[in-house]
């Protein structure tokens, strides 16, 4: 009997690592989730003061932060969605998908369509919010790459075959981006694109010319460009009188705010810099006023949280390699490049490391499109990692 009894309860026990691992990454999960609710906080923190100003005194205190809390609602309701669907769905649709961003990018540069601000003309008007194709962008050019790797992985050694037509297609990016203009996301777009090809195994050789061609177009684009120009000298000596009350001043007083918040900030809310000092500081330069407030050991454990999150996106997508589910894994290690390329850039130009680009910073900062699209992106990830998991088990998905 008591044989029988121990036979029992050991075909019943569960085997651990086999029925207890859960669905989804959980530590991912709560991260990217603790990573919205603290950019949430910092946009209402960052933007309160706004209203006290002519520009946005009809806005109201709390026009920012539930404007951002709005996307965040249309962000989870379409990460839901993109989790919903199965992988294959998005390698059916990538290069639709890519075609269609590509199709947003023509119909924001036609005069009397897309909405211009501040001489950039990269929005579209949807009654009352803006919707920004370039952020969609990043979603197309994520999936088509990832795609078109997995299907050229026989060419990649191939110039005409495997390089060409994915140079030519990035060459189109470019040329509609650098037209509105919006470098920063081309930056970032061709970062994804680039980081793919390299992880799918373009020739080494390709893969140097690339790089070669796409940073001299960059410097050249600065050098025939006098505001851009004007930047990059400016980024190098913000200090100067003529710099620091000019084309330095966003500059100047995002390196005054990191300065004052030395190692433990000076209080949740308490930024000085925020008060009209320091222009955008609920976008591109919310970095500043978290250092402000929270001081150089806050922003370490932001930085320590990209950290995290993109050290996931690299280990998912080799898991998902190492099963050979190729597309998977490249989305998810895609994933993890966009968010990595983004937020150094992001840092780096609060930091005064890089010259101002205007990339928000990703999960965090104010921004519709942008919130909505990283949301999307972290959902392909969760997507990837739940189909690893289902393959563990031994279930297709």
């Amino acid at each position: 009997m008591s044989l029988f009894a121990d036979f029992s309860s050991g075909v019943n026990a569960v085997r651990p690592g086999r029925t207890t691992m859960p669905s989804v990454d959980v530590p991912l999960l709560m991260m990217s989730s603790a990573l919205v609710v603290f950019g949430l906080l910092m946009v209402y923190s960052a933007s309160i003061a706004l209203a006290d100003g002519p520009r946005y005194e009809s806005y109201g205190r709390y026009y920012f932060v539930l404007r951002h809390g709005m996307f965040i609602v249309v962000g989870l309701l379409s990460a839901l969605v993109t989790f919903s669907l199965p992988m294959k769905f998005w390698e059916r649709f990538a290069a639709p998908l890519f075609i269609l961003c590509l199709l947003l990018l023509v119909v924001v540069l036609i005069p009397g369509i897309g909405r211009e601000v501040n001489g950039a003309r990269r929005w579209l008007p949807f009654g009352p919010v803006n919707f920004q194709p370039s952020e969609l962008m990043k979603v197309g050019v994520l999936l088509y790459a990832a795609d078109y790797t997995m299907r050229k992985q026989e060419h990649m050694q191939n110039f005409l075959r495997g390089f060409l037509p994915m140079a030519c297609a990035l060459a189109v990016v470019g040329m509609l981006l650098l037209l509105e203009p919006d470098l920063g996301a081309f930056m970032v777009i061709v970062a994804i694109a680039v980081g793919i090809l390299f992880i799918g195994g373009i020739n080494g050789k390709l893969f140097s010319m690339l790089l070669t061609i796409l940073v001299g177009s960059f410097l050249l684009l600065i050098w025939l460009s006098p505001w851009r120009r004007e930047r990059l000298f400016v980024y190098l000596d913000p200090w100067n009188p003529e710099n620091a009350y000019g084309s330095a001043y966003q500059l100047s007083h995002s390196l005054i705010a990191l300065g004052r918040g030395e190692w433990f900030g000076v209080g949740l809310g308490s930024s000085v810099e925020k008060l009209h000092y320091l222009p955008e500081a609920h976008t591109d330069f919310i970095v500043a006023v978290i250092g402000e407030e929270l001081g150089f050991v806050g922003l370490m454990c932001l930085l320590a949280v990209f950290m995290f999150l993109i050290w996931r996106g690299f280990e998912i997508g080799r898991q998902a390699i190492a099963m050979d589910r190729i597309f998977n894994g490249l989305v998810a290690q895609g994933v993890a490049l966009w968010f990595g390329v983004q937020t150094f850039i992001n840092v780096g130009v609060c930091l005064g490391l890089l010259p101002t680009k205007g990339l928000t910073l990703p999960m965090v900062s104010y921004g519709g499109t942008g919130i909505v699209m990283n949301l999307v992106a972290m959902a392909l990830l969760v997507r990837v990692d739940y189909e690893n998991r289902n393959l563990m088990r031994g279930k297709r998905t």
